[in-house]
């Protein structure tokens, strides 16, 4: 068997009610605002389209548990991203999961560099695109 590379997992605690960080997270123009321009609509099974640097990305999203949780289907090497919300009283936990590595040496194609490159590359954006979230939902 293969070993595929680990999930990028991300945290940040939000100065904000849950409900406000969920709007901000669920809608097009919410993730507009923070990650990228799509066509997202929160309905399961829906299909939609990121506008990623390398052109738009096919998704389709898979769980919609209102406003706990939201996992869509990202592009076509097997991602998949989840966004998933803690209500802390006041304030929430919003992780952020980017699944479906393959193995470290396998080419992504697009890119055109090995996974593990692009992982590593993409874990350092995902820190700064929740950070983003932060100051957008807290501002």
């Amino acid at each position: 068997m293969v070993n595929t590379l680990e999930d990028i997992k991300k945290s940040v605690v939000i100065e904000a009610p849950i409900q406000k960080v969920w709007d901000q997270v669920s809608t097009a123009e919410g993730i507009a605002a923070w990650f990228m321009p799509n066509d997202f609509k929160p309905e399961v099974g829906y299909e939609f389209h990121l506008q990623s640097p390398f052109g738009p990305s096919p998704c389709k999203v898979t769980e919609l548990d209102p406003p706990n949780k939201l996992s869509f289907k990202w592009d076509t090497e097997g991602w998949f991203a989840s966004f998933i919300l803690k209500d802390l009283g006041g304030k929430t936990e919003f992780t952020l999961i980017h699944g479906g590595w393959k193995a470290a040496d396998e080419i992504i194609g697009k890119a055109g560099q090995k996974s593990s490159v692009i992982r590593e590359t993409m874990s350092g954006g995902w820190e700064g695109i929740v950070q983003k979230l932060k100051r957008i939902v807290e501002g």
